[in-house]
């Protein structure tokens, strides 16, 4: 019997992280899915479909890897495309037990399939979209955490943000760089006194 899995995910963007567990889990299964969620209440940085286009191309070495995007239940998608596993990665504590959660839910709704969780690489163990980001919009260096590709994506997005962002305010681009990085740090320093 062919094993099918699926590793569902926003991917916003794409990171190292992502790329290791799929280059890592298309050697356990014989086809991977990689599973773009399409969630109309969430305000991403990247489209759906700039999304499919840059795991398109990163995971193009990989055979049985395809990528696909869905929206709804992840078990109803994973009952399209017969997938008997849902791949899941675990960085930390925290991502237990949400992801913990989330088997649970996902076997009471559908008893047969199955999660299958996988550990990161040490070295990308503390990675997240999120953080990429961050890191991003603050201008700093990504080029560690993301494949060249979403590298180059990233700094078009930013460019395009200042240029249009500051282009009526009369403020110089460094001046706009700068204000956005101290916006983004108040936000960092806001999100860890709510925590």
């Amino acid at each position: 019997m062919k094993r099918v899995a699926i590793y569902p995910g926003s991917f916003d963007p794409p990171t190292n992280g992502h790329l290791d567990l799929i280059e890592r889990g298309s050697k356990i299964f014989d086809e991977l899915i990689v599973a773009i969620l399409r969630n109309p209440e969430k305000d991403p940085l990247f489209s759906v479909n700039e999304r499919r286009q840059m795991l398109e191309s990163m995971t193009a070495g990989f055979e049985n890897v395809s990528v696909d995007t869905f929206h709804g239940l992840t078990v109803d998608y994973a009952l399209r495309v017969e997938a008997q596993a849902i791949l899941r990665g675990i960085r930390a504590i925290s991502d237990y037990e949400y992801e913990l959660q989330m088997a649970l839910m996902n076997r009471k709704l559908q008893p047969g399939l199955e999660t299958v969780f996988m550990m990161p690489a040490a070295k990308y163990s503390y990675l997240s979209s999120r953080l990429v980001r961050e890191v991003a919009q603050l201008g700093g260096p990504v080029e560690c955490l993301v494949p060249e590709l979403v590298v180059r994506k990233l700094r078009e997005k930013m460019d395009v943000a200042n240029k249009f962002g500051n282009a009526d305010a009369g403020v110089s681009e460094p001046e706009a760089r700068a204000a956005d990085r101290a916006a983004a740090e108040r936000k960092i320093k806001s999100r860890k006194k709510k925590s």
